[in-house]
């Protein structure tokens, strides 16, 4: 029956002692009660064994005396009690648990006497000794200086204490660290030792509760994360699965050198095994809809320092539904949800016009909430019903009143949206399977409203017919087309760019300062007393959230319905013609074979291979019937390969100096070819010979693109041009005319270019790194404001499909993922060598790497699935057809090489 909760918030349960509870000592109703006194650092507690029976809370700060028998008795050995009692008088107890039944604390005040013997004798000087020395902490007039004597008397009995071995599972295992620390629970520490060792983790409390030693097996850690607690970098946490909301060991450690030895000896551990996981890898999955919204959620929260040990940093999930008056849920309606681009303050303009004008008036620091979204009072505001010890430990042995309990879903909302003070959002149990917060299953006492009815079970909306319904609609609603197409902008309140500065005055979300991270520095604060009152402010109040995002967090991709109208890149809607259900489009039918053949992209085979050129290849181009293969070289030749006839059919060369990339325009007439020469060449596949040259940069011309009439070029000479070309009227002009639509300035050289698939938006990457994007809708090119920096030489990089991420890589052996729409660098993938090119489809690449392998990678998963045996130098060069199941790669052998599926 006993547990911590019983203790006082930010007390210490030191020791226990078997003894019994003497009542009415020496009378004829003298009566004896078996049970174990324990030794707390703020009071004294009797667990009786016997259920009936209450459980005994006297608190030191109440007690009159404490004493064993009287020292001249003690001194007579003939007088001496040997039975090891102690005498508590004291002005107040409390009585908890009477029969077993949760409810609040009965306080019986005036003055009584409890008597406890002890079962070992010999231990009574040393406990008395002990209570004295804890009274006279209590009796002190600050809690600074209280905390300060009990923080003394803790740290010297861990001091002359330390793990012991025994407890190890194998007598092999290898000591690697052991320190002082406390282990984290809602509400509680429990001061003790933890132990590293070659295979496990232990954590052994000072007073063996609730169990001797706490052992997690390394093999098993799955996450581990440094936590913010109680404001200061001592926290840490380790999972032993992959998506649970609750760890498996929470602790606090009194220094950061030893938080911050143990994190490394067991990241360094299980590194091997696991993938270490940051905000931008969690964010690629949600996006491409590989982790639900839930799943986003929770990770972001992880990250974020938010632990369910922790309840002033409680995970924090967001009010979805608006309508809790409706028979029916309509998750089609917007108006169904709450609008997610703005804090619960910001919801009422009423409320937030007053709201407004009081922080105008306030003097600095200002703040417009005088209460947060996430407290400890919230989270068991919604949890009461199966955590009512920790409510009650909370408030001090007493419930909340019954009419500002969590009665009813309804009203909980309608005072979020018009209560002067309540800003609260929900807690991820509101999305999860578990309705037992829902219902009074504990028959719980939670008092009588004033209208006279007792509170039982949360009132639920119509349209719940249950509370697994309610459960179950909820999770729907969060999982819904709306709030996967809004929820970035909630996360931008809590999570990221609109948490703090400018952006979060504009956004009406700022809070009172002490709840940043950042907002006090504990360690400047010389006074006790003040640190102390400052703590207990800012973790009964609650705190923000770590800062994750510093830019406009990226939408989630939603994939579009084949019942809506498609769309085409000039916005202008096609009207499809009528598809019977069974029948698929020719669209579907690609899409179904694209995703085939990426599923089955590590069935890769070599088929045939060609020494063609005298040099490494840069450029390959491919006609339409896939018949004849265009490839360029640093030997300067153009070559035209016959797949059919296995032989090279033309060899030109239109200078000395090295070809960098070609292209083959539409119609299969026309091939374009870029030069380290500064020009640009077009070759005229039906007349075999030289048509055009575009004089058109200042240094080398390093790559080319075309789309509609026109022509992109990338150059050394930090420029890429844009060019409109128009093919001349007869075959005896010059075959183009070319006009510069745009000329768009770089600081250094551009090493690659490429457009989206909607060819609105082109990418250019120089050799420091830089990536910049360009709208390219208009006949002026624009910069679309967005520049990313990655800081080193780019190899190659490419758009998915989908336009809405680019991926590139370079010398710094890396994959990096980047939101086209935020800039945001939202996943990287080390390499052991350099990627030279690459092909993707949004989840896994096929690349070509400087050893000369065709690698296969998950990029969610950050590994390489399978290696291929290719050239015997860099894969310079990589050509895909459309359906993704033929391959050709040039080498820095020479060579090219025909790779095909084979299911």
């Amino acid at each position: 029956r006993f547990s911590l909760l019983l203790l006082n918030l930010e007390e210490y349960y030191f020791e226990q002692h078997t003894a019994n509870h003497i009542i009415n000592k020496g009378c004829r109703d003298e009566r004896k009660f078996r049970g174990s006194l324990k030794i707390c650092s703020k009071s004294v507690i009797f667990e009786p064994d016997d259920n009936i029976q209450p459980i005994i809370k006297i608190p030191l700060r109440d007690c009159i005396s404490i004493k064993a028998p009287e020292d001249n008795e003690a001194n007579n050995p003939f007088t001496r009690d040997t039975s090891g009692t102690i005498s508590v008088v004291c002005n107040q107890v409390f009585l908890i648990k009477e029969r077993n039944i949760i409810a609040p604390y009965k306080t019986v005040r005036g003055r009584t006497e409890h008597l406890f013997q002890l079962d070992v004798a010999g231990k009574l000087g040393d406990v008395v000794q002990t209570l004295h020395q804890l009274y006279r902490a209590s009796c002190l007039d600050k809690m600074g200086d209280q905390a300060a004597m009990i923080t003394a008397i803790l740290q010297s009995r861990l001091a002359r204490t330390s793990f012991d071995k025994n407890r190890f599972q194998s007598i092999s295992e290898t000591l690697h660290m052991e320190c002082k620390a406390e282990m984290v629970t809602p509400l509680v520490t429990n001061p003790g030792h933890v132990c590293v060792t070659d295979a496990n983790l232990y954590f052994q409390p000072l007073n063996g509760y609730p169990k001797p030693v706490v052992q997690i097996t390394l093999q098993n850690v799955r996450r581990i994360y440094k936590r913010r607690h109680g404001l200061m970098p001592l926290g840490l946490e380790v999972f032993c699965t992959e998506n649970d909301l609750c760890s498996d060991i929470y602790l606090k450690f009194y220094n950061y050198q030893d938080r911050d030895e143990l994190y490394f000896l067991i990241a360094t551990y299980i590194e091997n095994h696991i993938t270490e996981h940051t905000a931008e890898s969690y964010m690629l999955q949600w996006q491409r809809g590989h982790i639900s919204n839930y799943q986003y959620l929770l990770h972001l929260n992880n990250l974020a320092d938010r632990s369910c040990n922790d309840l002033s940093q409680y995970p924090v999930f967001p009010w979805i539904i608006a309508d809790y008056s409706s028979s029916v849920l309509d998750l089609t309606k917007p108006e169904t949800f709450r609008d997610l681009s703005k804090p619960i303050g910001a919801l009422n303009k009423e409320r937030l016009d007053r709201l407004l004008k009081r922080y105008q008036e306030m003097p600095e620091p200002k703040f417009m909430y005088g209460s947060h979204y996430s407290s400890p009072g919230y989270v068991l505001f919604y949890l009461v019903r199966v955590a009512p010890e920790y409510m009650l430990c909370l408030q001090n042995g007493k419930f909340d009143h019954a009419d500002r309990m969590f009665n009813s879903l309804a009203e909980t909302w309608k005072n979020c949206l018009d209560g002067a003070t309540d800003f609260k959002e929900l807690i991820p149990e509101f999305y999860e399977n578990d309705s037992g917060f829902l219902i009074n299953s504990l028959k719980l006492d939670l008092g009588k409203r004033q209208g006279g009815k007792i509170v039982e079970d949360v009132e639920l909306p119509p349209w719940a017919s249950g509370p697994d319904d309610f459960l179950q609609k909820s999770q729907e609603a969060l999982e819904s087309q709306y709030v996967s197409e809004h929820l970035h902008e909630w996360i931008d309140i809590i999570f990221g760019y609109k948490q703090k500065g400018s952006e979060a005055v504009a956004a009406h979300n700022v809070f009172h300062p002490l709840t940043y991270e950042g907002g006090v520095d504990l360690n400047s604060i010389m006074d006790p007393n003040e640190k102390v009152a400052l703590l207990t402010q800012i973790l009964e109040f609650g705190q923000t959230p770590k800062q994750l995002f510093t830019i406009p967090h990226p939408r989630r991709i939603i994939p579009k319905l084949k019942s809506l109208s498609r769309t085409s890149s000039h916005s202008v809607s096609i009207i499809e013609s009528p598809v019977s259900p069974n029948e698929e489009s020719f669209e579907d039918l690609t899409e179904e074979s694209i995703k085939l053949a990426w599923n089955n992209i590590a069935k890769l085979k070599l088929d045939e291979q060609y020494k063609i050129h005298k040099e490494a290849i840069t450029g390959i181009a491919v006609t339409c019937n896939g018949s004849s293969v265009f490839t360029t070289s640093q030997d300067s030749t153009l070559k035209m390969f016959s797949k059919e006839l296995k032989t090279i059919q033309r060899s030109v060369s239109f200078s000395n100096m090295a070809l960098s990339s070609c292209l083959i325009l539409p119609g299969d007439t026309t091939v374009i070819s870029s030069s380290w020469d500064n020009h640009i060449y077009f070759y005229s596949i039906a007349f075999g010979r030289q048509q055009d040259i575009l004089m058109g940069h200042d240094d080398a011309v390093s790559k080319i693109c075309w789309h509609d009439g026109r022509l992109y070029s990338a150059s050394w000479d930090s420029t890429v041009k844009v060019w409109h070309c128009v093919p001349g009227e007869t075959l005896s002009n010059k075959k183009y005319h070319f006009e510069l639509l745009a000329e768009l300035e770089h600081d250094v050289s551009v090493n690659t270019i490429d457009l989206n698939a909607a060819n609105t938006i082109l990418a250019s990457g120089t050799k420091e790194g830089t990536i910049s994007l360009w709208d390219v809708t208009t006949a002026t090119v624009t910069a679309s404001e967005q520049a990313f920096l990655l800081l080193f030489l780019l190899f190659a990089f490419f758009f998915c499909a989908d336009s809405r991420h680019l991926l590139s890589t370079g010398e710094d052996c890396c994959f990096k993922v980047t939101d086209v729409q935020t800039g945001m660098l939202i996943s990287s993938v080390t390499t052991d060598e350099p990627q030279r090119c690459f092909k993707w489809d949004g989840n896994t690449i096929l690349s070509g790497s400087q050893s000369g392998e065709l690698l296969i990678w998950d990029l969610l998963g950050g590994k390489v699935i399978e290696r291929i045996k290719g050239h015997t130098g860099a894969v310079m060069s990589m050509w895909m057809n459309e359906q993704c199941n033929s391959v050709i790669t040039g080498g820095e052998d020479k060579q090219i090489m025909f790779w095909k599926l084979q299911y």
